[in-house]
């Protein structure tokens, strides 16, 4: 750890993040911005992930260190797969228990050096607390999710003291919170939350009891979001239902940089002003090779110009490219209009495009942060754990609108698309949304407002590092 930084009073702060690039990125960005204030940080992750990161800033370099840990081997984990952008979503359970054999390189590098202040843990590290309990260093979790779901899932003794084992019981506001709420699921939603957060999973345990653990053992719970963008008594909610600060850390959106121009947006330069709709789903929704025809027909149906950042669904890798996803012709019919591309897009460019007039999008909060810093307004196809809850809360801000859906099993066809992306590229509703966008923009994109927040969780970190 750098020695200057605690002779000079500053924290020394060890960060380690899930292993994906989600929640890589902003664990990231609030390193840098620790370090920026003269705290020394080592950002721990594995060799690949960490060589795939963007690189440190020089001015920071002296204060911001990457730690390399080695990811064991996992039966059934393919060879090299070190964060989720490495494996199908089936797989990424049995990352979760790679990533559970680094207790021991995590202990061996704590007790090789300097003690540090602080660990900064994510919601699956249930078994470092206990590691830092041995060497006496206090744990904070950084949690990236919207701020109302954490309250949403709640605390374990608010689980013990109002079971929700049915579907239905997630479909209404938990009884733990105070009141009235859109942050519920529909019965679809609430049966995959149900499989994919409470339930058993090759890890050996499931995401919401790993999540438990972390919020008991840690000392306070620092939140990528704020006030701006939440209910409003959220945090004073989650910080009584877990007996511990919550720290809103703002959007922790990373600066622009200078990278090379990638093609995408030399297309974007010959479209016209607020003419395409960015379509982006993420790296892990659950796509099939049906839903993707029926977004791509829904795209032609709508008839407005759309740049799509198409990722292979799982079970697709003998697809060698675009034209083999999707439906016969598409690329022919939509040329004039329209561009799929399957490689790696710089999306925050993208958004920020002057050609780009909106963004169809999972909802992942990463992704809507994204589009808050430069005022879009969104069309909402959720998917998975908090991104229903998301698009909910979004819809009721006035700044997007969601895809129609089968309130049974939660498919949508092309018509639906069709519809929601004329709404906001077409039709009149379509510019109410875009000025509510703007406006969010001018409340969230304030850096004053945003350093604010760092320097608030700052005051928490030395206050409750002795308590």
């Amino acid at each position: 750890m750098e020695m200057a930084a605690a002779a000079a009073g500053g924290l020394e702060v060890v960060v380690f993040p899930w292993l994906a690039f989600g929640h890589m990125i902003p664990f990231l960005e609030l390193s840098k911005r620790l370090a920026a204030r003269g705290h020394a940080v080592a950002f721990v992750s594995t060799p690949r992930n960490l060589a795939r990161l963007p690189a440190v800033p020089a001015h920071l370099s002296a204060r911001l260190r990457f730690v390399p840990l080695q990811l064991p081997a996992v039966e059934g984990l393919p060879e090299d797969a070190e964060s989720t952008a490495d494996v199908p979503p089936g797989k990424v359970e049995l990352l979760k228990k790679a990533m559970d054999g680094l207790a021991d390189p995590l202990a061996s590098f704590l007790a090789a050096g300097r003690r540090p202040d602080w660990i900064v843990v994510d919601f699956c590290h249930h078994w470092v607390p206990a590691i830092a309990d041995q060497h006496k260093v206090p744990c904070a979790a950084l949690l990236i999710f919207h701020a109302a779901c954490i309250a949403f899932i709640g605390p374990r003794w608010a689980n013990d003291a109002y079971p929700r084992t049915k579907p239905e019981d997630f479909t209404v506001p938990p009884k733990w919170m105070p009141f009235p709420s859109t942050t519920v699921l529909l019965h679809h939603e609430a049966r995959q939350m149900l499989a994919d957060n409470f339930g058993d999973n090759a890890s050996g345990r499931s995401d919401t009891d790993r999540l438990w653990d972390v919020l008991e053992r840690c000392r306070l719970t620092i939140h990528r979001s704020c006030r701006e963008l939440e209910e409003p008594r959220i945090f004073t909610l989650i910080s009584d239902l877990l007996r511990k600060p919550a720290v809103a850390a703002g959007i922790l959106l990373p600066r622009a940089t200078d990278d090379n121009r990638h093609q995408i947006l030399t297309w974007l330069d010959d479209q016209p002003p607020k003419s395409v709709i960015y379509v982006a789903l993420g790296s892990e929704a659950p796509l099939t090779l049906e839903s993707i025809h029926e977004l791509a027909l829904g795209l032609e149906l709508a008839g407005v110009g759309f740049f799509w950042a198409l990722r292979k669904p799982a079970g697709t890798t003998n697809f060698n490219n675009e034209q083999e996803l999707l439906p016969a012709g598409f690329e022919e019919r939509t040329r004039a209009r329209g561009l799929v591309c399957t490689g790696w897009v710089p999306q925050v460019k993208a958004l920020a495009h002057g050609a780009t007039a909106a963004f169809l999008t999972h909802s992942g909060w990463g992704s809507t942060i994204e589009s808050f810093a430069v005022g879009l307004p969104l069309v909402m196809l959720p998917f998975l754990t908090d991104t229903p809850m998301i698009a909910r809360a979004m819809a009721e801000r006035g700044i997007g609108v969601q895809v129609a859906r089968d309130e049974n099993d939660g498919s949508f066809d092309r018509d639906g698309i069709a519809a929601a992306v004329r709404r906001l590229m077409v039709e009149d509703e379509g510019k109410v949304l875009a000025t509510n966008a703007m406006k969010l923009k001018e409340l969230v994109v304030d850096e004053v407002r945003q350093e604010q927040y760092i320097q608030e969780l700052e005051e928490h970190l030395r206050r409750y590092k002795d308590v």
